[in-house]
């Protein structure tokens, strides 16, 4: 079984533990999420959705469904770049209160980071402090990844590597 029908069924079991549905079209919609390599757009998701489903998915019902999913913490929409991910933890035990994300700002891939919530207390508090009202507690970082870090390196090698050759 892939790991993603794994966070399907672990989804399956909280909404049912938490009186809510997870529909076939809910499912469906947190599969793509799952299998994303990076946050996509509603509009990505509703492409990804006729492509893998030979069906169309309403602008509407997409928007529903990912509220659905934000709601009981199966996905995440990103703030900055109002695109969505799925929970990376999916079925565990721990609270939610501070969402971190890390965005590679080359390829675009997501990270969920774990945060206690002495971290969300410490920041509260700091930010009332400040004279604020903090209306959404989720952090979102960016930064580069080690493939895009890998791959940047590399072009660099070859870059040189070219013009030594062109220079001997």
């Amino acid at each position: 079984m892939n790991n993603w029908q794994t966070h399907i069924e672990q989804a399956e079991q909280s909404c049912r533990q938490s009186g809510e549905r997870l529909t076939t079209k809910r499912k469906q919609v947190l599969a793509i999420l799952l299998k994303a390599d990076k946050a996509i757009s509603a509009y990505e998701l509703i492409e990804l959705y006729s492509e893998q489903h030979q069906r169309t998915l309403a602008p509407m019902s997409a928007y529903r469904i990912l509220d659905f999913l934000e709601s009981v913490h199966l996905a995440h929409r990103l703030n900055t770049a109002n695109k969505y991910v799925a929970c990376a933890y999916i079925g565990c035990e721990h609270s939610h209160e501070l969402p971190q994300f890390i965005v590679c700002q080359e390829c675009q891939r997501v990270d969920e980071l774990s945060a206690c919530s002495s971290n969300l207390m410490a920041l509260t508090d700091e930010i009332k402090q400040t004279g604020y009202q903090l209306s959404s507690p989720q952090i979102e970082l960016t930064g580069v990844c080690q493939a895009c870090l890998k791959l940047k390196q590399e072009q660099v090698t070859t870059t040189i590597e070219h013009r030594t050759q062109q220079q001997a």
